[in-house]
């Protein structure tokens, strides 16, 4: 069964951190890299974190030293610490492989704002 499920979002005050979980399929996780992406209305998707499956991690600049990406190998699990949320972090997270595949969870909702 092909599965993404995103938890953690929520509502946040600027400056406060929020931790996102994404259970994925073995078929989607297993032997990929797993991505973070972001998307707000009016605006395309875009992916903000990325993990290899050595660990090795990168980062878009408008995120970089705030969110880390992490995955659990044995859970099929990836994560994202965000820290120092800005406002114009608002938005709704889904995770992916990388490149994606064509199945997308139903992503979690992450708003910040005082």
């Amino acid at each position: 069964q092909v599965q993404l499920v995103e938890s953690g979002g929520g509502l946040v005050q600027p400056g406060g951190s929020l931790r996102l979980s994404c259970a994925a399929s073995r078929s989607i996780f297993s032997g990929r890299a797993m991505g973070w992406y972001r998307q707000t209305p009016g605006k395309q998707r875009e992916l903000v974190a990325r993990i290899m499956t050595t660990g090795s991690t990168n980062y878009a600049d408008s995120v970089k030293g705030r969110f880390t990406i992490s995955r659990d190998n044995a859970k099929n699990t990836v994560y994202l610490q965000m820290s120092s949320l800005k406002p114009e972090d608002t938005a709704v997270y889904y995770c992916n492989g990388v490149p994606w595949g064509l199945y997308w969870g139903q992503g979690t909702q992450v708003t910040v704002s005082s």
